[in-house]
């Protein structure tokens, strides 16, 4: 850019002007990236055990009224039909669904702890694999095969025994690690036959409440050992397209469903705290439009104060693009500074609720997707200013 250009046309410009616009579109970059980094942060301690907002999955069954729990399990009151699954998942806030499988024969196990034998009646259940919240090692089952069967039962089930029937009973206290060397043999029987297989926990579940194994595995069970009893699914797992959807809830209401632990409180939470970022990010993205239009009307301004120089540079040979890349240049220069400035503010501010994100049990999420969403904001800023400045300097250079 040649030097004559910027000592005619700077002489005009309003560093106020531009300071009030950068610091308007500061405020307003920074309110939409600290808010985003908030609900992600927020959102990451889903990952976490017990987390109070990990509730974009549901698990569904109908109410036991009245004496149709004296019929006995499996009945049509209590299950679900093909066409109430199919319900379930045409409605436009669920992503997925999947079934409860449970053993339609009878189920014993033994475990042996420190010489103590324990023996109990026993149920199993199985849903599709990408409704777990854990992938553990060794998690298939080959039917005929000697290898254990692998199980995942409830977190809730071993702190029931630690701090419930052990402590009370004098039995040892056992843990997550140590709980999955424990021997553990399991005797199927059912349709005429009996057999005892060996089995392994090999994870434990803070979705899912209960003993479940491998489809594969109770595909082959009940297809050996059932007794054709089973009339369908009782439970069903739904996830949401949308965590805490309040639609979801209605729906479940109105067909008088039962929504498993609180998982209708935790999703209103959530609801909550996206339908708070949302209003905040709009809030946010007003400042920022507002900056945009204030920046329009200085450069306007400046363009009319200099409309008298833009024609004198026309009549030297100086092109259109010549006289804009001045402005751009400016602009270019004020918009990366409030890139950086307002990074840098969300970085400090996001640093004041991280101890309370670990305390929760979470690491906090990248800010990575936090910043590309700043910098798409400000390259989209900045083509916007860069069109104007060029069609009104054309439009100048016509006059």
């Amino acid at each position: 850019m040649s030097n004559p250009i910027r000592r005619l046309l700077r002489r005009n410009i309003s560093g106020g002007q531009i300071a009030g616009y950068a610091v308007a579109n500061l405020a307003g970059l920074m309110i939409v990236l600290t808010a985003l980094q908030f609900y992600r942060d927020i959102t990451s301690v889903s990952d976490a055990e017990d987390s109070f907002v990990s509730s974009d999955y549901l698990i569904i069954s109908k109410r036991v009224e009245g004496i149709s729990g004296l019929m006995g399990g499996g009945k049509p009151g209590t299950t679900f039909t093909s066409e109430e699954r199919a319900d379930v998942a045409s409605q436009p806030w669920a992503a997925a669904v999947g079934e409860f499988t449970a053993a339609d024969f009878n189920i014993g196990a033994n475990v042996n702890m420190g010489g103590a034998h324990l023996s109990t009646a026993l149920f199993l259940e199985s849903i599709p694999d990408e409704f777990f919240d854990i992938s553990p090692r060794g998690w298939d089952y080959r039917p005929g095969s000697s290898d254990p069967v692998p199980v995942i039962i409830s977190k809730d089930y071993l702190t029931l025994y630690n701090f419930g029937f052990a402590a009370s009973r004098g039995m040892p206290q056992i843990s997550e690690e140590l709980i999955g060397m424990l021997p553990l043999r399991l005797s199927l029987s059912g349709n005429g036959h009996q057999q005892w297989v060996d089995a392994r926990i090999v994870g434990f579940s803070s979705r899912l409440n209960t003993i479940a194994v491998p489809e594969t595995f109770m595909t082959w069970a009940n297809g050996v050992y059932g007794e054709g009893n089973s009339s369908g699914p009782s439970r069903l797992i739904v996830k949401l397209k949308r965590a805490g959807d309040p639609e979801a809830t209605k729906y479940m209401e109105s067909h008088g469903y039962e929504i498993a632990g609180d998982k209708a409180s935790g999703g209103k939470s959530v609801y909550f705290l996206s339908m708070v970022t949302t209003v905040v990010v709009a809030i946010g993205a007003v400042i920022s439009l507002l900056a945009f239009f204030i920046l329009l009307l200085s450069i306007y301004l400046l363009l009319q104060k200099n409309r008298s120089k833009i024609h004198d540079l026309m009549l030297l040979g100086y092109t259109p693009g010549q006289v804009a890349r001045y402005y751009e240049t400016i602009v270019t220069v004020v918009n990366l500074s409030v890139l950086l400035l307002a990074v840098g503010g969300m970085l400090a501010v996001s640093s004041m609720w991280q101890e309370q994100i670990e305390a929760l049990g979470a690491r906090g999420a990248s800010c990575v997707p936090t910043v590309l969403t700043g910098a798409a904001i400000i390259i989209a800023i900045t083509a916007g200013n860069i069109i104007a400045i060029s069609r009104n300097i054309r439009k100048g250079f016509r006059e």
